[in-house]
């Protein structure tokens, strides 16, 4: 066992607490729902990055490479001053859904280059320019350019021209779960040399302004050695912590308290505010920082001059102990030295030896983003829209405003964020995709995300699981009987151990969620779903989230689809409990009745149908009020998605449930209605067993191709759904054939977009008419993988289609998996797809081996687009290499 994987075994045994603290700070906490306060709603008006620096925070903190207690409590994170900028660079800057021409998006260059599951190793790069950071220039250009232009970069603004930037390299290692050495190395990459100010900030979580009777904590000097200096932090649930800060030039002390007189022009409460110490480096003012050194916001004072080509470094130490002898020299460096040779040999433990280099520095970054992107997320509904009791009440409007209806929600935990800047919330789709490259990891941390989504405190009474913060009660494909199932398979590879008791608890809080969605998204009761939103964004002709403005219903192909994959899911998960539990036999014989009403929904014969004969392909549908009804007949990943709907059923599992096998048999023989558009649970596969598929899989009686075959033709076919770089979310088709449909004097239409989105839908800054997405690849190639155990080699399908190339599924999976793979890996050139045209990412050797993986991909050449640090399910790319190498096809 690894000395990392010791440590997580501590962890779980309650013997260490090596958790405790972690990057949980988030990048971005203004413009939140959290912090809004307006009558409207607008978050991002209402709380403005202009007001951050000298605003408290109501429910979370932010910072650069930020660390924090579980509960935060206590914060760290880093402050830098070029000399040049008129503010401290205390927080990464980025543009409001409002100012950007494709939405949010974050106008920094960072990278998580290395973290371990206890956070005894971390390693985090900020690329800070030297001349003043345009920030009007980037609102400007950006607010300019319309949907059909790019978006207006940092590098574009020629601000790291001449290299005239630091690499500032951030490093934690913990000697202990509680005692945390730091070093902060910057490079000046210019040709010239350059002053730069380091100000590692240590402060407290304003809890003390909302309320009279909390007790303020306390950060002040509590020694004065000869080479560094100590500050005790005192808090009165989490106790006392110290810094040791190695040859400050400075010690600043301020409080982390609003600056009325700044913002709002009133009298402020407290004489030192959160902009204190940005006052006095950037200003000189003298008074706005406590000369008795005592507050709540504290940070050591480094002034550098770096000569060019060359480096600096700035050490501190954060523990529990105020008295360490020598808290910094050799041994501090050989902690280091050690714990990053303990997180190499964890991460070799996990990966095969035939790695190549690129692809061991790819997985590493993209395991290192998974748990750097870690939050604490805090957020009480109920105390939102009352108002707290020292402050104004919020409008009258918010109680019945958005999440209104969400009044039992209580959020105070450590969660997997998809993104800390842009997405700095959770998302309940996006989260069930997080696990399973974390789970690969710490299978512990895994299923602790996935029982507190299901806990009551989260989980909507009436069984609703929330989407994300600006929507609770949107909806997200119910993919967590799936995340459950991975977590459970991944936790027995890593610890040997089966853990049943996690499934049961999951499964039975899963239960009201599934029969939430019976209740609430199957308008008609004929086992055809609506479900609106589900996480794909502008996919459809309409804003699924609102009213048709055709009035009427839209049936769903991939709503439908996804409730038959739940079904799968909850049927694979009862399976395994009725092994040693009987009564959910029971239960497994629900799910596989209720899978076959809705596959016989999906594929029935006529006018009611989704699936189309003539084009072979599976579409929505409105249903009209006057009784009409309409396909949809758009070519997109809604028409795929029912190739998700597949689970292989082994005899030794039938065998061993006779009460299951019973009744399984029963249907077989008396209801031919159902059994007929079902992949067939009478003929035998490879080795015996049997499938269940909402896609007919068996040959026809006529020869013709089935809905398996003619599904994949469309997938496979570089014309239509096959990219160079995996799947594309609308078929090509529709760049020369978009689908344009007339109401009311009004056009919608769905053209192939294979980069950013041209229409206003969701705000421009999300685009599912043509890019890659690596969640729903990531289900496609598993889906291929379970239709493959069932029919084996003699099954196989032109790859790609019409190239007369044959290749069986699993084949293909490999093929698909290294095509995105790809995006990432240097290619023959040293190119990588995802900088496509990006000089500085292509050929800088202080760039080129930084990954970025993005929330989507361009279509054609797989460049990473929307959020560009949304490693939450792209991160699954680390699984697919771990995958692909473990089949010996590197």
């Amino acid at each position: 066992m690894s000395e990392e994987k010791q440590r997580l075994q501590e962890n779980r045994d309650r013997k260490a607490y090596w958790t405790r603290w972690g990057p949980y700070v988030s990048e971005r906490q203004w413009g939140t729902v959290r912090e809004d306060y307006s009558p409207d709603g607008s978050a991002w008006d209402y709380f403005p990055h202009s007001q951050s620096l000298a605003r408290a925070y109501r429910w979370g903190e932010d910072g650069i490479a930020g660390i924090c207690d579980n509960h935060q409590r206590l914060c760290f994170a880093l402050g830098f001053w070029n000399e040049a900028d008129p503010i401290l660079k205390e927080r990464l800057f980025g543009l409001t859904g409002s100012q950007g021409n494709h939405g949010e998006d974050v106008k920094e260059y960072y990278f998580y280059l290395d973290n371990t599951p206890t956070h005894s190793y971390m390693k985090y790069l900020y690329k800070y320019p030297q001349g003043e950071y345009p920030y009007a220039d980037l609102v400007e250009e950006n607010q300019r350019r319309g949907f059909n232009e790019p978006e207006y970069e940092l590098l574009d603004t020629g601000i790291f021209e001449g290299d005239r930037y630091f690499d500032i390299f951030i490093e934690y290692a913990k000697a202990t779960d509680e005692d945390i050495l730091v070093r902060i190395t910057a490079h000046n990459r210019g040709d010239q040399e350059q002053p730069l100010h380091i100000l590692p900030t240590l402060w407290f979580r304003n809890t003390w302004s909302w309320f009279k009777e909390a007790v303020k904590p306390t950060l002040k000097v509590s020694a004065q050695k000869e080479g560094y200096s100590v500050v005790k932090a005192s808090h009165n649930s989490l106790g006392s912590r110290w810094l040791y800060c190695l040859m400050p030039d400075a010690l600043l002390f301020t409080e982390n308290e609003t600056n009325f007189a700044r913002l709002f022009n009133q009298d402020n409460p407290s004489l030192y505010t959160k902009d204190g110490i940005n006052n006095a480096v950037v200003q000189g003012d003298k008074n706005t920082t406590n000369p008795e050194q005592v507050g709540t916001k504290f940070s050591p004072h480094y002034r550098l001059s770096i000569p060019p080509g060359e480096s600096r470094r700035v050490e501190l130490r954060l523990c529990n102990s105020e008295s360490l002898s020598n808290p910094f020299g050799d041994e501090f460096n050989r902690i280091f030295e050690r714990r990053q040779r303990e997180a190499d040999e964890f991460y070799d433990s996990l990966t095969a030896a035939n790695l190549s280099t690129d692809q061991r520095n790819v997985q590493r970054q993209a395991f290192a983003g998974m748990l750097w992107n870690k939050q604490f997320y805090y957020y009480i509904i109920e105390d939102w829209l009352q108002g707290d009791p020292d402050s104004p009440a919020p409008p009258e409007s918010r109680k019945n405003g958005r999440n209104s209806e969400w009044i039992h929600l209580f959020n105070d935990d450590i969660i997997s964020m998809p993104d800390k800047w842009e997405y700095p919330w959770y998302a309940a789709w996006d989260l069930a995709f997080h696990l399973v490259p974390l789970a690969i990891v710490d299978p512990d941390y895994a299923k602790l995300q996935l029982s507190r989504l299901t806990r009551e405190w989260y989980m909507h009474p009436n069984g609703q699981i929330p989407a994300y913060e600006w929507a609770f009660s949107d909806v997200n494909p119910p993919v967590e009987a799936w995340a459950a199932w991975q977590v459970y398979q991944l936790e027995q590879q890593y610890w040997g151990k089966q853990d049943k008791d996690f499934l049961e608890r999951i499964f039975q809080k899963l239960l009201l969620n599934f029969t939430w969605w019976v209740n609430r998204e199957d308008a008609t009761g004929k086992n055809i779903f609506e479900g609106g939103f589900l996480g794909l964004d502008n996919i459809g002709v309409f804003d699924r989230s609102s009213e048709l403005p055709t009035g009427g219903n839209l049936e769903q192909a991939d709503a439908t689809s996804w409730m038959g994959m739940y079904c799968l899911g909850m049927l694979q998960i009862a399976l395994e409990l009725a092994v040693d539990r009987p009564p959910y036999e029971d239960t497994a014989s629900k799910f596989f009745e209720h899978f076959l009403y809705i596959a016989d929904a999906m594929n029935r014969v006529g006018d009611a149908s989704l699936w189309d004969e003539e084009d072979g392909f599976y579409y929505d549908a409105i249903n009209f009020p006057d009784g009409g009804r309409r396909t949809l007949k758009v070519r997109s990943l809604v028409g795929l998605i029912p190739l998700l709907g597949v689970t292989v059923l082994k005899p030794e599992t039938i065998d061993q449930l006779p009460g299951f096998k019973k009744r399984l048999e029963w249907f077989i023989h008396n209801r031919l209605d159902l059994k007929k558009n079902v992949a067939c649970m009478v003929t035998e596969g490879m080795g015996a067993k049997r499938l269940l598929a909402l896609c007919y899989a068996t040959p026809r009686n006529d020869g013709k191709p089935n809905k398996l075959q003619r599904l994949l033709t469309y997938m496979l076919d570089e014309s239509e759904f096959l990219s160079p770089h995996g799947i594309r979310s609308v078929s090509k088709y529709h760049l020369e054939h978009p689908f344009v449909m007339h109401v009311k004097g009004q056009e919608y239409r769905v053209d192939y977009e294979p980069a950013e989105s041209t229409t206003g839908m969701f705000g421009g800054n999300s685009n599912w008419r043509g890019p890659i997405w690596f969640p729903i690849n990531y289900l496609l190639l598993e889906a291929l993988g379970n239709f493959y155990e069932y029919l084996g080699d003699e099954f196989k399908v032109e790859f790609p289609t019409g190239s007369g190339n044959y290749q069986t599924l699993d084949q293909i999976v490999v093929k698909l998996s290294k095509r995105m793979m790809a995006i990432f890996l240097e290619d023959a050139s040293g190119q990588r797809p995802v900088f496509e045209g990006i000089d500085k990412f292509q050929n800088d050797p202080h760039w080129k081996d930084y990954i970025y993986f993005h929330e989507y991909f361009h279509g054609d050449n797989g460049t990473g687009l929307g959020a560009s640090h949304q490693t939450g399910w792209t991160g699954v790319v680390a699984r697919m290499i771990q995958l692909c190498t473990e089949s010996h096809e590197t």
